[in-house]
């Protein structure tokens, strides 16, 4: 969990950066390139709850999944008190 918040928080520190020394930018930008950014974004978002699957299943099913057990059936023990010939 720390190694999360940390991630978190220098992604954070980088953007804030990034966004105070940009510069203007006397250049075209093609309108279609938001949408290629949205695009990228939900293509991540996708993928992560792709990877996430059973997590996310488990969070939305219903009441406590509990894990199966299987019953094999045993041997029976033999009677100790036969005599062998």
């Amino acid at each position: 969990m720390k190694r999360l918040l940390s991630l978190t928080l220098a992604i954070f520190c980088c953007l804030c950066l990034a966004v105070a020394t940009e510069r203007r930018a006397y250049a075209y930008v093609d309108p279609g390139s938001g949408l290629l950014a949205l695009q990228s974004i939900a293509a991540g978002l996708a993928a992560a709850a792709y990877y996430m699957r059973r997590r996310i299943a488990a969070l939305f099913g219903r009441g406590k999944t509990t894990a199966k057990t299987v019953v094999l059936p045993t041997a029976k023990q033999e009677d100790s008190n036969r005599n062998v010939a």
